[in-house]
C-alpha cells in the first residue's frame, strides 16, 4: 500500500476511490486523530483486561454480579435519558450494511429504525467502509436516489426510518488509517467519520447522531464510549447528551453488568438490545474448554432454552427499571421461495416476536424488509397506541448468576447434520466475507459474522471434547470445499480453508475470526464481488 494523504499525524493508506475525498477530509481525519490521542491507550488496556478475564474463566473462575457495583444496582432513583427525537417508538428495527440499494430498501421498509451496520454485516474492505459513510451522508441529504443499469429505481420516501449506526467493536483496527505506523481503532474510525460529517446534519433534520455499540464486555468499556461521546460533542460544539446509544448485550460478561452499563452511559443511553446470536457465540467461546458447556446443534438452542430465557428476561427487567428501551433479537429469515416455505418462515418469525412482545420488549429486529409487517403487527397487538411498554417493570423476574449459565439443561451431542451444517455455513460465509460481502443469504436466512462465529466455535468445542472426531470434520471440510468450488467457481478455496483451519481446528481458539481474516487476507483489498 502507498500513502495517499497525510493530515497531521494521520496517514491514509490504501487505494483511493470515487468521492473518497468527501469523507477523508483533513478536518475529519484531524477529528479522528484527536479521538485516537485521547482514547487509544485506554482501549489497549481494556483489551488486555479482556484477555486476562477470559483466561480466568477458562481456569474455572465463576461469573457473578459485582459486589463493588451493588450500590448502583440497589439505588432505585437513577434513570437513563428520555428518548431522543425519532427513538420514542422503536417497535420494528431493520438492520443491514450501509450499501446503497440496501439502505434505500431499509429506510423505505416501514420500520421505525434502520441500523446501518459497519460491524457484523459489513466486510471491512476500505472501499466498503468509505462507501458506507458516503451512503449515510447521501441518505441524510436525500441524495441517495439512483437507477441501476437494468432500469430498477431506488427512491427515498418522505418518511424514512431513523438512522442508527453500529461501528465496529473495540477489538478491531483499521489498517488503512494509521498514526505513527499504528492502525487506528476501527470503532473510532466508524464513529468519528459519521459523527463528524453527519451529527449536525441529523440535528438540523430533527433527529440526532444515534449509535448501536457492539460486543461490550463490561462497564469500563461502556465508560470509554461515554467519554468518547463527551469529547466528540465538545470538539464539535454539540450539546452533551445529544448522542444516544443502544448497547448490544451480546457477551456473557456484559449480561452480568447490564445495569452498570446503562449507568455509565445514562446521559447518552437509548437502551439495551438482546444480541442473541453473538451472545450465544460469547457463551460458547468463554466456556468452550469446559465439558459441561458442550451444546448440541445450534438450530436446537432456541430462545426458550433456560439460560437464553434468563438473559432476555433480565434484560427487559433491567431496562424498564431504568426507563430504557429493551429491543429484542434478530429475525434472520428471508421470506421468499415457495408459498408454503414463505408461510412457515413468517409463522416462525411471528411466534418469536410474540414471545418478545409478551415478555415486555419495546421492539425487535428484522433482517429483511419482508419481515417488517409481521413484526409490526405483533407489536401493534401488544402496544396499541403506546410507543413502548416501559411501564412493565417485570418485578416478577428474579434472575441469579446460576440462571444465566444454566447450560447443562440444554447440553447435548451434535448430530451429523449439525456438524456438516456448521462447516458449510462457516465456509460459505468466509468466502463471501473475503470477497467483501458481510450479509449473506444462506439456506433461507440472512447470515452475518455472528452466525459464522457460532458455527466455527462449536466445531472447535465439539473437537475439544470428542463429541465429533477430527477425521470426520476433515472429511466434511473437503466435501464442503468441493461443493463450494463447484457452486461458486470464483470461490477462494485456499484462503477459505486456511481461515477455517486457523479459527476452528487449531490448538487454541481465536477470539474472533474477523481479526484473523482481516490481518491475513483482507488488508488493503477492495471489495470483489462475483
Amino acid at each position: 500500500m502507498t500513502t495517499l494523504a497525510t493530515t497531521g499525524r494521520v496517514q491514509v493508506l490504501g487505494v483511493p476511490g470515487d468521492r473518497h475525498e468527501e469523507v477523508l477530509t483533513p478536518e475529519a481525519l484531524d477529528f479522528i486523530g484527536r479521538l485516537d490521542a485521547a482514547f487509544a491507550a485506554r482501549r489497549f488496556d481494556l483489551l488486555t483486561e479482556r484477555r486476562r478475564r477470559s483466561a480466568l474463566l477458562r481456569g474455572g473462575t465463576p461469573l457473578d454480579f459485582s459486589r463493588a457495583t451493588k450500590p448502583i444496582r440497589d439505588d432505585p432513583d437513577w434513570r437513563v435519558a428520555r428518548p431522543a427525537p425519532g427513538l420514542t417508538d422503536r417497535r420494528v428495527e431493520i438492520t443491514g450494511p450501509p450499501e446503497r440499494s440496501m439502505a434505500v430498501n431499509a429506510l423505505n421498509s416501514g420500520a421505525q429504525v434502520w441500523m446501518a451496520d459497519f460491524e457484523d454485516a459489513t466486510s471491512p474492505t476500505w472501499e466498503n467502509i468509505v462507501r458506507g459513510q458516503l451512503t449515510l451522508i447521501d441518505a441524510i441529504d436525500r441524495r441517495i436516489d439512483f437507477t441501476t443499469t437494468s432500469g430498477k429505481e431506488y427512491r427515498l420516501t418522505d418518511r424514512p426510518a431513523t438512522i442508527m449506526v453500529r461501528p465496529r467493536g473495540w477489538h478491531l483496527t483499521e489498517t488503512n488509517l494509521v498514526i505513527d505506523d499504528r492502525p487506528v481503532p476501527a470503532a473510532l474510525v466508524d464513529f468519528g467519520l459519521y459523527f463528524f460529517h453527519c451529527a449536525r446534519r441529523q440535528i438540523d433534520a430533527g433527529s440526532g447522531p444515534y449509535f448501536y455499540l457492539p460486543k461490550l464486555e463490561n462497564r469500563y468499556e461502556a465508560r470509554l464510549w461515554n467519554d468518547v461521546f463527551l469529547l466528540a460533542q465538545d470538539l464539535l460544539d454539540i450539546p452533551r447528551g445529544t448522542i444516544r446509544a443502544t448497547v448490544l448485550i451480546e457477551t456473557i460478561t456484559a449480561a452480568f453488568e447490564m445495569e452498570e452499563i446503562l449507568y455509565e452511559l445514562r446521559e447518552h443511553s437509548a437502551g439495551l438490545n438482546a444480541g442473541r446470536w453473538d451472545y450465544l457465540f460469547s457463551l460458547i467461546k468463554n466456556f468452550a474448554h469446559r465439558p459441561d458447556f458442550v451444546l448440541p446443534d445450534r438450530a436446537t438452542v432456541t430462545m426458550t432454552a433456560p439460560f437464553m430465557r434468563a438473559y432476555t428476561e433480565l434484560l427487559v427487567r433491567t431496562c424498564h427499571k431504568r426507563g430504557a428501551h429493551a429491543i429484542g433479537g434478530m429475525a434472520a429469515q428471508i421470506p421468499g421461495g415457495e408459498p408454503a416455505a414463505r408461510e412457515a418462515a413468517l409463522a416462525k418469525v411471528r411466534l418469536d416476536k410474540e414471545r418478545e412482545a409478551e415478555d415486555g420488549f419495546d421492539g425487535s429486529w428484522v433482517a429483511h424488509p419482508g419481515l417488517v409487517q409481521v413484526c409490526r403487527t405483533v407489536f401493534d397487538e401488544v402496544l396499541g397506541d403506546r410507543p413502548h411498554q416501559l411501564e412493565r417493570t417485570r418485578d416478577d423476574v428474579h434472575i441469579t448468576a446460576e440462571h444465566l449459565v444454566a447450560v447443562r439443561r440444554t447440553a447435548g451431542r451434535p448430530t451429523p447434520e449439525g456438524v456438516r451444517g456448521n462447516i458449510a455455513v462457516a465456509l460459505r460465509y468466509y468466502d463471501a466475507w473475503l470477497r467483501g460481502q458481510g450479509a449473506v443469504a444462506l439456506n433461507g436466512l440472512m447470515e452475518d459474522a455472528a452466525t459464522a462465529e457460532i458455527a466455527r466455535v462449536q466445531i472447535w468445542q465439539w473437537l475439544k471434547h470428542r463429541a465429533v472426531d477430527r477425521e470426520t470434520v476433515l472429511a466434511l471440510l473437503d466435501e464442503e470445499l468441493a461443493t463450494l468450488g463447484a457452486t461458486y467457481p470464483w470461490a477462494q478455496l485456499d484462503q477459505v480453508r486456511d481461515l477455517f483451519e486457523r479459527t476452528a481446528l487449531g490448538k487454541e481458539l481465536p477470539a474472533f475470526f474477523t481479526t484473523e481474516a482481516y490481518a491475513r487476507h483482507l488488508v488493503g483489498r477492495p471489495a470483489v464481488r462475483a
